[in-house]
């Protein structure tokens, strides 16, 4: 079972008590009527889906209920951290090179 460190509770969890709402950091259109049906497709749908680091937008559900983003590594399901919503995204070549990876 993983471990989850909740960034407002200040507590490690199991990951039970969390859900995970997709990547992070995804901005959504400026001017939404201009967009195509196309467009709107990729961005409610398209997704990245890498090998290594990722950002990824979770909520505490049964525990303080806010959501927080957490970099995990999609290769050994690792968290490398969890920040506040709001807080930028992490250098991932900064904890590329932190990991040794």
């Amino acid at each position: 079972m993983l471990l989850i460190h909740c960034p407002y509770c200040d507590v490690e969890r199991p990951e039970t008590e969390f859900v995970c709402r997709g990547e992070a950091h995804l901005a959504r259109p400026a001017d939404p009527s201009s967009q195509t049906d196309e467009q709107w497709a990729e961005y409610l749908y398209l997704r990245e889906n890498p090998k290594g680091l990722y950002a990824e937008r979770w909520r505490h559900i049964y525990g303080c209920g806010r959501f927080f983003n957490a970099v995990r590594d999609t290769v050994s399901d690792k968290f490398v951290c969890v920040y506040k919503t709001g807080e930028p995204k992490p250098d991932f070549e900064a904890l590329t090179r932190e990991l040794g990876a």
